[in-house]
């Protein structure tokens, strides 16, 4: 993985599991069931550019498609 995409998926991750108060363990399985890895390397181009509030919920709507419910 390019290193640009790497340092934009570990962001993320890191964002995601602060936000939802996780451990770094807790998210990277959640990410890793769900693929989001996947969807977040894929789509490097376009989620890039867009803000931390915006990634956040389109990682949670990304998510809640794939049948994850938030405890």
């Amino acid at each position: 993985m390019d290193k640009k995409i790497n340092d934009f998926v570990v962001f993320c991750l890191e964002v995601y599991k602060s936000k939802h108060k996780l451990t770094g363990e807790e998210a990277y399985e959640l990410f890793e069931k769900y693929k989001v890895f996947d969807y977040l390397e894929e789509g490097y181009d376009m989620l890039h550019t867009q803000g931390d509030a915006w990634l956040m919920n389109d990682i949670e709507e990304f998510l809640k498609i794939r049948g994850y419910e938030e405890k």
